[in-house]
């Protein structure tokens, strides 16, 4: 018999690699053909270990080829493990560091030094990130995107190290960087005079920040949430300088108002993306008019929870013809008439958010199905007077769906019957929708197999019957709420063999046990976030079973459990990958058990949460050595109670 992949080049597989979206495909591949296997060698452009362990071989396999490599995922890494990860010579145009806690300025000075041409470095949310750092990072001359939001140790001489070396930056951001102000702003824009993406929200920086980034020529999208200091000035500031926006942010800027917002539409005539939400209490007519001159541009409106009223959605209908995504979040005013006008000039619109929009109710559905048959995206909770009836046309219509959210909205086996035949459905959250049983699970199950995130938090009537439908199904699921479904016991839990399940939520559900834990991590090894708070049977047993079975584990939520100090040692000391660990009220683990487990995930942990009392208890020296090697500690204010 022929094989085909003899007579293909190695281009013409990697063009059929292109086509293949899902990783078991690719896995398949590479494993039925030495042809696909070269060819992936050659045309592997990126990464993401969730380990240091293996990354040797990988980098070797693809030295040259890569472009891309994400190591936020490693736990332990630091300036010794990133020397060792980075080939030299390589390709490497694209570094992500993020949350990398242990890497300081000697390992981002390996970095840039073996990477000359590197144009992306990643490195947010990391503690010990500070000026030295960032002088570090500013050799990287070549440097085009840089992301350190939330390194609260920056201050404006760090910036002005990056300013001055990186002068070719397109992309910043400095989210969350509350030591920077205006000065190392100015010095910013003096600068980097390519920058076309800049985020600096929740910065403590003014009106006069507005105006030095105004003169930015070449600036074209702009983040400035909960930057509290702006107001209407800084907008005119914006409005009147050199700048050509198409996308900003302004959400919960509380001190701007409707005036700024007109002063803004009317000077920048280019704006693609606005999302004023949680700013002025009130749009005005104003306003809402001079949104019609961006009626040709204006694709993105988020005017979450602020007051609306009908007429304002008419005029958005017939003159932003182009919109393909509103959002209306919490709006006060907002109802059915006002979505019927907004929907018919508006036929394009693919994304509609009405969360918390009470007055909604079928009617708005029916003029959603009849005018925007190509929307995929509807969230829509705790919007309480829609039915089975509205759901019933959006499922007959918009048969591209791919995404809906009916939490809170009472909805029952007949709606989901009717929405399963939408085929394409990726995301379905009913979570507190008390009416959907396993019926209607069951209709889920069979006809959506495309499923990959389900919410079911606090759908009480489901039981093992229902979880077993969705299992059948829906093989493709990533992530999956259960929390206080209580009738779910370790029958339903034995039904989840979910290949690629990553992120379950079983918190409060009081009749699992250890053996249900352990029949679930046996058929879902992909796991890497679990919650398992307030399931009081969870034992010794099933820490045993996550740490044989779920390798991958990130994120575990155990609190409340009857773990002791041996389940917990062991679990926290034999996964490899476990990052994120929260353990409050474990009653039945000694302080000696705490310290043990802690010092044996030494080097791993990027958070834990603790009771508070444990403070005062726990050896300092374990708590200095974990926080120097970048865990964060989060101390929870309750009573410490000892069982054992």
């Amino acid at each position: 018999m022929c094989d085909i992949t003899a007579v293909l080049t190695v281009d013409l597989l990697a063009q059929v690699l292109d086509w293949l979206h899902d990783s078991r495909d690719l896995k398949s591949c590479r494993l039925v053909s030495r042809a696909f296997l070269q060819a992936e060698r050659m045309h592997r452009r990126a990464i993401r270990p969730l380990r240091l362990g293996p990354l040797p071989v990988l980098l070797r396999r693809y030295v040259g080829s890569l472009q891309s490599l994400d190591l936020s995922s490693c736990p332990s890494l630091d300036d010794s493990a990133l020397s060792l990860s980075i080939p030299c010579p390589n390709n490497l145009l694209s570094v992500s560091l993020s949350r990398a806690t242990g890497v300081t300025w000697r390992g981002l000075e390996v970095l840039a030094s073996v990477c000359p041409r590197i144009e992306a470095i990643d490195i947010s949310h990391c503690v010990g990130f500070g000026d030295r750092e960032a002088a570090a990072v500013a050799k990287a001359c070549w440097l085009k995107e840089l992301r350190i939001d939330k390194c609260l140790n920056v201050t404006d001489v760090g910036l002005a190290k990056v300013a001055v070396g990186c002068s070719r930056l397109e992309k910043l951001g400095i989210k969350w960087c509350f030591e920077i102000s205006e000065i190392g702003i100015d010095l910013l824009v003096k600068k980097c005079l390519e920058l076309r993406e800049l985020d600096i929200s929740y910065l403590k920086v003014g009106n006069e920040s507005l105006r030095s980034i105004a003169s930015l020529s070449k600036l074209e999208d702009l983040a400035l949430v909960g930057c509290e200091y702006i107001d209407d000035e800084g907008l005119y500031f914006l409005s009147n300088g050199n700048c050509s926006l198409q996308s900003i942010d302004i959400s919960r800027c509380e001190n701007v108002t409707s005036v700024g917002l007109t002063t803004l539409a009317e000077g920048q005539q280019r704006l693609r993306k606005i999302n004023a939400g949680n700013c002025s209490p009130v749009l005005t007519s104003t306003f809402v008019s001079k949104l019609c001159t961006l009626g040709d541009t204006l694709i993105i409106l988020k005017l979450d929870k602020l007051q609306l009223l009908a007429s304002a959605l008419e005029i958005v209908g017939k003159n932003c013809r182009n919109l393909l995504e509103i959002g209306l979040s919490k709006c006060n005013g907002v109802n059915d008439e006002g979505i019927s006008w907004l929907v018919e000039g508006c036929t394009n619109l693919s994304t509609i958010d009405l969360t918390c929009c009470l007055l909604v109710t079928d009617k708005s559905l029916l003029s959603i199905a009849a005018c925007c048959r190509g929307v995929k995206c509807l969230r829509l909770e705790s919007c309480v007077l829609i039915s089975e009836k509205g759901l019933d046309q959006i499922a007959s219509c918009c048969m591209d769906l791919k995404e809906i959210d009916l939490t809170d909205c009472n909805v029952n086996d007949n709606a989901l019957k009717c929405l399963s035949r939408c085929s394409e459905l990726l995301v379905l959250k009913i979570g507190l929708c008390s009416g959907v049983s396993d019926i209607g699970l069951s209709f889920i199950g069979t006809n959506c197999s495309k499923l990959l995130e389900l919410d079911l938090y606090r759908c009480t009537a489901i039981t093992d019957d229902g979880l077993a439908a969705i299992s059948n199904g829906c093989k493709r699921l990533k992530k999956l709420n259960l929390c206080y479904c209580n009738q779910i016991s370790d029958t339903g839990l034995a039904h989840l063999q979910l290949e690629e399940l990553s992120d379950l939520e079983l918190r409060g559900m009081v009749r699992i046990t250890s053996s249900g834990i352990t029949a679930m991590a046996m058929g879902c090894r992909s796991l890497t976030q679990l919650d398992l708070k307030r399931c009081y049977s969870i034992d010794d047993a099933g820490m045993w079973a996550l740490a044989q079975y779920t390798e991958n584990l990130r994120q575990l939520t155990i609190s409340y459990c009857t773990v002791t100090g041996l389940g917990l040692c062991h679990i926290l000391g034999s996964l490899r990958c476990l990052q994120d660990v929260k353990m409050v009220h474990l009653s039945w683990v000694s302080i000696e058990g705490f310290e043990l487990a802690l010092r044996a995930s030494c080097g791993k942990l990027k958070k834990v949460k603790l009771l508070g009392k444990l403070q005062d208890v726990l050896s300092s020296e374990l708590l200095q050595t974990l926080q120097a090697r970048g865990c964060r500690i989060r101390w929870v204010n309750k009573p410490l109670v000892f069982k054992g």
